[in-house]
């Protein structure tokens, strides 16, 4: 039996609490005032009244803290941060989970000797994770197109963790799917997918045609000079995180409708996406108490 906080977070983590009530921890939640759950070992906290010598492990958002220490709170008001006398008052054995961690968050528990685990710093993780968040480009897609997905031409940059599941799923449906990559290796995998590789000096010639394309390179891949090539009904999804691989001042400027469609797996299945980070907490939790 662990006593665990839940600090803030979206609809992913009221399944994560009630997976992990489930197995009778003990759970305080901040920022979830407007939300109700039924087990008794699931309790709403204020952290003035709250002993934090008790707590064994605290669970962050997915996006961890901004640069200032603050955690994203939905469903409460107020706000909520994270300082190093909050961890420096836990027992020396407290970790501390988050999806990813900025240098502020990293910096803060290195201050207060807490360990900081980084659940999307795992292969697994992003993995599953990506199959929502393919599945939720996707539907922006369909949105914001006027034309059928099947046998429009689609550009995937990057083929990382996400970018495969990309790819996969726009070919699956129809699409001439193309992705830029710069390693050997990927760019033959690609053409074994039966999709089109693109090398990045050949980008340029190739955006004119395409009617989507899908960041997921976590720099600035989309630049006002590769805009110039694109045609103004191009539409442009953004998967990589803050603050993103496009220049969405240009595009703005530009008028090409760009999407920065971040935590999809949160807004277009936070059921299952919930679900995989309640997975990889339980065995995480686990492994750190045979460990201590």
């Amino acid at each position: 039996m662990l006593y665990i906080l839940v600090v803030g977070g979206d609809k992913r983590y009221i399944h994560v609490i009630e997976t992990l009530a489930k197995l009778e921890n003990n759970l305080y939640l901040i920022g979830f005032d407007t939300v109700s759950f039924d087990k008794s070992n699931v309790k709403h906290a204020k952290l003035e009244h709250m002993d934090l010598s008790i707590i064994d492990a605290i669970i962050l958002p997915i996006a961890g803290t901004d640069e200032r220490g603050q955690v994203e709170i939905m469903y409460a008001n107020g706000h909520f941060y994270l300082t190093e006398q909050i961890l420096s008052s836990t027992p020396d054995h407290c970790t501390i989970y988050t999806g990813t961690a900025n240098d502020y968050l990293q910096g803060m528990c290195k201050a207060a000797q807490r360990s900081l685990i980084r659940l999307f710093d795992r292969d697994d993780v992003a993995i599953y994770n990506s199959i929502p968040t393919a599945e939720g480009a996707l539907k922006i897609a369909i949105e914001e197109t006027e034309e059928t997905i099947h046998n429009a031409n689609v550009c995937v940059l990057g083929f990382g963790r996400v970018g495969k599941t990309v790819a996969r799923l726009f070919h699956a449906v129809g699409a001439n799917v193309y992705v830029v990559a710069r390693n050997h290796a990927d760019l033959a995998r690609v053409t074994e997918m039966g999709l089109t590789p693109i090398k990045p000096n050949r980008l340029h010639k190739l955006l004119a045609d395409m009617a989507i394309c899908i960041n997921t390179i976590p720099s600035l891949a989309i630049d006002d000079e590769r805009l110039t090539n694109m045609s103004i009904s191009t539409v442009i999804i953004d998967l990589a995180s803050k603050p993103g691989g496009v220049d969405f001042v240009a595009t703005q400027r530009r008028g090409i409708k760009a999407v920065h469609a971040l935590g999809l797996p949160g807004k277009t299945a936070p059921k299952t996406a919930g679900r995989i980070i309640a997975n990889i907490l339980m065995e995480s939790l686990k492994s750190e108490q045979k460990h201590q």
